[in-house]
């Protein structure tokens, strides 16, 4: 195991690594911007280094002063976390130029899956169910009409190099495909530096269900079930389950042994998020491949009793996997609310500033992965997810009680927060019977309001 790591992140996922790393007795450096001084992940970590100024360009981006840091400090190893530099190839090959190990897949493996064209033709390889569409990028406006036809509408024009909804468009007829094509590649260009789209075929009001799987150096590979990602809100996750209620035992397995052998095909290694779009005929499709650890991963812990950032360590390490896929058995129900701080009265708009007040819930089957304290102040500079609260239960029904109770009694003052959203979501009567879809959120929790 390693003497001392470096965390290339900020916010309640360094805190999480970190928390990980002390139960190993492993060493941390943090790093931080000068927005950040009195972060909790700083506090938390045995040393600290300031990579920059608030702008995350210039310190959580800034990957010559990240090297430099854990030069200085002889971290062995960076861990990524998620965002940042988490699916940088070139970052992970810096690494490995400097004789750091990267906590993550290879590079080349992130380089493949990092393009939505060759990670979907690497999954059809390998035998994974894709949705219809074009094999690569869309080279001409005549190939996109001619692929559009042949598979027939609707269609959706997706960046390659993409994520989080920028350079996607959903086209339902003929006459607007080149305009949406256009505007596709242009707000791709901008966000993504690249141009390149593909044409897929429009599932309509699918579900969102990723499988988690774990691969060390020597081939094992296993999956730890599935998750519920499919509430959300301009393309963002909001609240995450597992399992999914939607899901039999034979689809979990056959999207599993899908997961793990898409896995297997780019040789693998650490953990890892296959996506799935599942349609209303319980048919699923290979959507994306996460090189990372996801926001959501804690639902997966708290049904598996695995830890997976332990894993991820013990695995860059060079162990094996603690566990075989006979092991995974799935324990109850799990359910996590992102907390943002933001106003979902005014249009989710931030809400920087000092939290005045503070109190993590608690209780049976409670778990609160944050990095805020009372006192300090939420920067406008980042991500607004602040904190997530992740509720356990013997079943869903008691995880949904459970997680309604903590929300009630957590306390943060100062700014707004997403929790009475969260609140209201809970009570709702398509949530709780488990009829939903990608575009539930938009379209009929928050139709009229």
């Amino acid at each position: 195991m390693f003497e001392k790591i470096l965390v290339a992140n900020r916010g309640e996922i360094a805190v999480r690594i970190i928390r990980a790393c002390k139960e190993l007795g492993v060493r941390t450096v943090a790093i931080y911007s000068e927005a950040d001084a009195a972060a909790l992940h700083v506090r938390l970590a045995d040393e600290a280094v300031c990579v920059g100024p608030a702008s995350s360009a210039r310190s959580y981006l800034n990957i010559p002063n990240i090297i430099s840091a854990a030069l200085l400090t002889g971290a062995e190893a960076i861990h990524p976390g998620y965002g940042y530099l988490a699916e940088r190839a070139r970052f992970a090959e810096i690494c490995e130029d400097h004789g750091i190990e990267f906590i993550g897949p290879r590079p080349s493996t992130i380089e493949c899956m990092g393009d939505k064209a060759k990670a979907k033709k690497a999954m059809e390889a390998a035998g994974v169910p894709v949705i219809p569409g074009s094999d690569g990028p869309v080279e001409s406006d005549s190939e996109a009409l001619k692929i559009a036809g042949e598979i027939g509408y609707p269609v959706i024009v997706k960046a390659s190099a993409g994520g989080g909804g920028k350079g996607m468009r959903v086209v339902y007829c003929q006459e607007d495909l080149l305009r949406s094509l256009n505007l596709a590649r242009a707000e791709a260009d901008a966000a993504f530096g690249s141009g390149e789209v593909y044409i897929e075929k429009f599932i309509y009001k699918p579900r969102h269900v990723e499988i988690q799987i774990v691969a060390d150096k020597y081939g094992n590979v296993a999956h730890l079930g599935e998750r519920e990602c499919s509430l959300q809100r301009r393309q963002q996750k909001i609240l995450e389950e597992a399992p999914c209620v939607a899901i039999t035992p034979k689809m979990r397995q056959a999207m599993g042994e899908a997961a793990v052998a898409g896995a297997q095909a780019v040789d693998y290694i650490s953990t890892g998020t296959v996506e799935f779009l599942v349609d209303q005929d319980g048919n699923f499709y290979f959507m994306e491949m996460n090189t990372r650890i996801q926001v959501e991963h804690p639902v997966t812990e708290m049904i598996t009793g695995i830890d997976l950032v332990k894993e991820q360590l013990r695995i860059a390490a060079g162990e094996k996997l603690s566990f075989r896929q006979e092991d995974i058995t799935l324990r109850g129900h799990a359910i996590e609310c992102r907390i943002n701080a933001e106003n979902p009265q005014a249009g989710f708009i931030p809400s920087p500033g000092v939290i005045t007040a503070y109190h993590a819930p608690g209780g049976m089957g409670i778990r609160v992965d944050s990095g805020i304290y009372q006192g300090w102040e939420v920067s406008p500079f980042y991500d607004p997810m602040i904190a997530k609260v992740i509720a356990w239960g013997r079943n869903r029904d008691e995880a949904i009680g459970r997680m309604e109770a903590a929300l009630s009694e957590m306390i943060i003052e100062g700014i707004a927060t997403s929790i009475p959203f969260h609140l209201e979501l809970l009570r709702d009567e398509g949530f709780r019977s488990g009829r939903f879809h990608t575009k539930y959120i938009e379209e009929e929790f928050m139709a009229g309001k």
